[in-house]
């Protein structure tokens, strides 16, 4: 059985991928939540009961939270920079600390500056549309 790694948030669009290429597509799926600090510990229960009763195959939570304040969310801070002039600009920087995060999660023997250089792998898209 093919595996695949699924950015998981515990939301609609992130659960409908989760049953999609589970049931549909038939990986095995390993959810990862990249928590840069927005989860409480009960929210973290309930999206990892949720991805059990799913039957995705594992799931686990990485707390990047500390990383996230060091490289991102203090210069945001310091330079106040905003989105539309006025709230700080902190939901979409953190994409890429979740991004980097997961793909070394997933592939931990790559080291870091080659993973956009890695052996080709499949690419799978999941719309929720």
């Amino acid at each position: 059985m093919k595996k695949v790694v699924l950015a998981y948030s515990g939301g609609l669009d992130t659960t409908f991928c989760a049953l999609h290429l589970s049931r549909e597509k038939g990986y095995e799926v390993h959810a990862v939540l990249i928590n840069t600090g927005g989860f409480t510990s009960e929210e973290l229960s309930t999206i990892e009961n949720r991805a059990a009763t799913l039957g995705i195959a594992s799931f686990t939570a990485l707390d990047v939270t500390a990383t996230y304040y060091a490289s991102v969310l203090k210069y945001l801070v310091f330079g106040n920079v905003l989105k539309n002039q006025t709230y700080p600009l902190s939901v979409s920087a953190e994409r890429i600390l979740q991004a980097k995060t997961l793909a070394e999660y997933a592939f931990p023997s790559v080291p870091p500056a080659s993973h956009m250089v890695a052996q080709e792998r499949e690419t799978i898209r999941c719309a929720s549309t």
